[in-house]
């Protein structure tokens, strides 16, 4: 495996305008360079000599961005082969820096985190991808943190043993209130049986500062096969694993027969082909990651929607996994909310969004969303 570094080179390109003059024109070129990957081990951050991490992401005292600090960080600092350097700073594992910790005798894992200015959108709100992405790191924490975590993206080690790993086959998010750049939200995640051989997990999300609970989701997954790509029943030692930390609470409550209908050519307003999954949208599934979607999904609506409404809820459907070869369309129906009952709970606009592969038309996945006017 190659790393890559690149930096940037301009030049001057010469071109013969209509009228037969000659322009220098700049040409910008990128120089890049390779190096082999190699495993790192033992990787270590230095400590300020009195046992204690150098960091800069606190509130009050307390740690955001999974950062331990003070004298929390002894009950979770790992041990690092190596030697301080001379001004007397020890050295801390890496692993210290992103871990939440167990609230409810274990049961429910919270992580706290600063919204990022990479992680907001044009109106300097937190993107409904942000939201994913932290509640997928914050789940992937719990599992690492509790003791179960093997080689795995978030498989325990008897899945490890048996080739499995954890797909979703339906998320639900709802917002109340994007946070801004610079707030701290704090997450908290539990999981729990989903029929006989599913699980389901559930978050929320509060402002750090008010505690008021601002998004909350939850999420099914099963078990697949990562070399034949075949579901799985959860084997009587995986289920042993999970068992312990099992709480049964419902935020959102979800019918079974809450269905999405199929878009189609004739039935969609909007239709964006040709979306190409990137090198960057894979996770080590080997498959496109389920927060990718979310922006695939976002092409096909059109552009007024985007700038003048908050994506309030959105129901994800996953169909069919996602290679980087293939291709894929999004499609796209609005409606308009009755007019005639005005509610503060009601969503002005309403969606609904099919991702198909480009090649079959297979399905991939199917969405239902509500909108909000800013």
């Amino acid at each position: 495996m190659m790393a890559m570094t690149a930096r940037s080179s301009t030049s001057l390109c010469l071109r013969r305008t209509a009228a037969g003059r000659i322009e220098g024109v700049p040409k910008v070129g990128v120089v890049v360079g390779w190096a082999r990957k190699r495993e790192v081990r033992g990787l270590c951050v230095k400590g300020d000599g009195d046992g204690n991490q150098v960091s800069v992401d606190t509130v009050n005292g307390r740690k955001v961005n999974g950062v331990i600090h003070g004298s929390d960080a002894s009950l979770h600092m790992g041990r690092c082969m190596g030697l301080g350097n001379e001004d007397g700073g020890g050295m801390v594992s890496v692993d210290s820096f992103k871990l939440g910790r167990f609230v409810e005798d274990r049961f429910v894992y919270r992580q706290a985190f600063v919204i990022r200015s990479y992680e907001i959108g044009p109106d300097k709100t937190a993107t409904m991808e942000t939201l994913m992405n932290l509640l997928q790191e914050t789940a992937l924490n719990h599992v690492m943190s509790s003791g179960l975590a093997s080689d795995g993206f978030g498989a325990t080690h008897e899945m490890n043993l048996r080739k499995l790993i954890w797909v979703v086959t339906r998320i639900n998010i709802q917002v109340d209130k994007y946070s801004r750049w610079g707030d701290v939200v704090e997450i908290d995640t539990w999981v729990a049986a989903s029929g006989k051989n599913g699980m389901r997990r559930d978050w929320i999300i509060r402002d750090y500062n008010t505690n008021r609970i601002i998004a909350r989701a939850t999420s099914k997954w099963v078990m697949m096969n990562r070399e034949t790509r075949m579901l799985s029943k959860i084997p009587e030692q995986v289920r042993e694993e999970v068992q312990p930390f099992y709480l049964d609470r419902k935020l959102i409550h979800e019918s079974n027969d809450d269905k999405i209908d199929k878009l189609t050519d004739e039935t969609a307003e909007n239709i964006r082909s040709g979306l190409a999954p990137r090198w960057s949208d894979m996770d080590v599934n080997q498959h496109v990651n389920n927060v990718k979607y979310i922006g695939w999904i976002l092409e096909s609506v059109p552009m007024n929607v985007l700038e003048d409404y908050h994506l309030t809820s959105i129901t994800l459907q996953y169909r069919r996994e996602c290679r980087q070869s293939q291709l894929v369309e999004s499609l796209t129906s609005m409606t308009a909310s009755d007019t005639e009952e005005t509610s503060s709970c009601k969503p002005d606009l309403g969606s609904t969004h099919l991702l198909r592969l480009q090649e079959d038309k297979a399905e991939v996945i199917r969405a239902r969303a509500e909108w909000r006017r800013k």
